[in-house]
């Protein structure tokens, strides 16, 4: 009877625990010489790509392989940095025209992450597709968008670790890889008439992100 009893309260304070204390979030951060992010406009006369990596990016992902439906994480791109292959028109870009990067609040274009779907866990070396629901925040005007991407799990032996730790990777790594599209008016933008066939309102934005355990 003792036993029964035993195991019966066992099971009664697993129902009890809080949700979360069975969960194995990991926390991450951004490799940024594995990451790259590009905006891109096609208008009738000129497609005009920005890129940017490296110390240009910025993020955090804290996450539960088991369960990324629960994922949390923001992404932020420095936009002073962006470069379009022209000067003027990167200097254009960053004026108070546009998205006037002499303020601090509207140099970081972010999006953050408020749930993500997938079809089920995250496996080690398989891709996921994945649909990230987020804030994406550019001049200070928040809208709510959601990304169509690629979660890969990477988990490395304690060999692999070893040979690949001096290019910044751990035993926990993943490759989040999306697609997102936006317009300069739903941020309270507008592109002048002047430019209205060399700048399309319409913005692809792309990234490849690594993110490691810390």
């Amino acid at each position: 009877m003792r036993g029964h009893l035993d195991l019966g309260l066992a099971a009664l304070a697993m129902v009890l625990l809080p949700v979360g204390a069975a969960a194995d979030t990991l926390s991450f951060k951004l490799l940024p010489r594995y990451s790259y992010a590009t905006f891109k406009t096609d208008a009738p006369l000129e497609t005009v790509v920005g890129h940017t990596a490296d110390t240009g990016l910025q993020g955090e992902l804290s996450v539960d392989p088991a369960r990324p439906q629960a994922a949390k994480g923001v992404v932020r791109v420095d936009m002073s940095v962006v470069r379009t292959g022209i000067d003027k028109r990167d200097a254009d870009m960053r004026s108070k025209s546009y998205l006037d990067t002499e303020i601090e609040a509207n140099r970081w274009v972010t999006f953050q992450v408020t749930g993500v779907e997938t079809s089920g866990p995250l496996e080690p070396g398989k891709g996921v597709p994945a649909k990230i629901r987020g804030l994406l925040t550019v001049k200070q005007k928040p809208v709510e968008r959601t990304a169509d991407g690629t979660v890969t799990y990477i988990k490395l032996s304690p060999e692999q670790v070893e040979a690949q730790k001096r290019f910044g990777f751990t035993s926990d790594n993943i490759k989040v890889r999306t697609r997102l599209g936006t317009t300069f008016t739903d941020h309270d933008m507008h592109v002048p008439q002047l430019l209205i066939l060399k700048l399309s309102n319409d913005i692809a934005i792309e990234t490849d992100l690594t993110f490691i355990t810390p």
